[in-house]
């Protein structure tokens, strides 16, 4: 799981909860017609603006914000290196069924073992890592949609709150509630824009740069073990892609 995320959305929205109730009482923040415009309208906008089945697959995305965990580079390079000493000892079919916790390399692998020639297992990888780069960049583009959208909603639900009072300047029961959807619808915009959208967005950018990084350094380490190099070769190769943090801990652990 990943904690931060999940810490990050508690953290912040206790926060802004915290504060109402230092305030008075938490009703006060809670109004039906503002909650309709801004969640309803962001909703209904993201909806016009993609298909129902990649807002229905972004939910799913969003979930997954809170599980998933960065895959390690330094265990994959140390597997690399592995295969590609049994690959030199023992020949490239010695790897049949290996045990490969990486799927995207264990795939790799089996194809240089099934014969394919490595500028067409090259070509395999590099296709399945432009797919997910073009699926995970649409799901982003929902959240930032739905980022950028829901302040927009909230200043639609403020001006409607506006003519409302406008219009009950003579009756002061019904400036109050006029009132209030103006400013609260600001305030759900807000929240759910700078709170809930605009850092899954983000976050979910980051991992699939982080993600296509792993997945380069799979697809250098297959062709490497194709091309038969020696472990020294593909270690020092693997490992000119590592942050130096990532190097210190992993000259630390030997």
């Amino acid at each position: 799981m990943d904690l931060a995320t999940l810490i990050g959305i508690v953290l912040g929205i206790g926060l802004i909860i915290g504060a109402m109730l230092l305030g008075g009482s938490i009703m006060a923040f809670v109004n039906a017609p503002g909650l309709l415009i801004v969640v309803g309208g962001t909703i209904a906008a993201t909806l016009i603006n993609e298909s129902m089945g990649l807002v229905a697959g972004a939910a799913k995305v969003y979930v997954q914000a809170f599980f998933e965990k960065a895959p390690s580079a330094t265990e994959l390079i140390d597997k690399v290196v592995d295969l590609a000493a049994k690959a030199r000892k023992e020949g490239l079919v010695s790897l049949e069924g290996e045990d490969i916790p990486d799927p995207f390399l264990a795939r790799g692998v089996q194809l240089g073992v099934d014969g394919l020639a490595p500028e067409i297992i090259n070509g395999i990888l590099e296709g399945e890592l432009k797919t997910l780069k073009s699926r995970h960049g649409r799901s982003q583009a929902v959240f930032k949609f739905m980022a950028s959208t829901a302040p927009a909603m909230g200043m639609i639900g403020t001006l409607i709150g506006l003519v409302q009072m406008l219009q009950a300047m003579e009756d002061p029961a019904a400036i109050g509630p006029a009132m209030a959807v103006a400013l609260l619808t600001t305030l759900y915009g807000a929240i759910l824009a700078f709170v809930l959208f605009a850092p899954i967005a983000s976050k979910l950018e980051t991992r699939t740069k982080s993600e296509v990084a792993h997945k380069t350094l799979a697809i250098i380490g297959v062709e490497s073990i194709l091309k038969g190099d020696n472990s020294m070769v593909i270690q020092s190769k693997l490992d000119a892609y590592l942050s130096p943090a990532d190097r210190e801990a992993k000259a630390a652990e030997k």
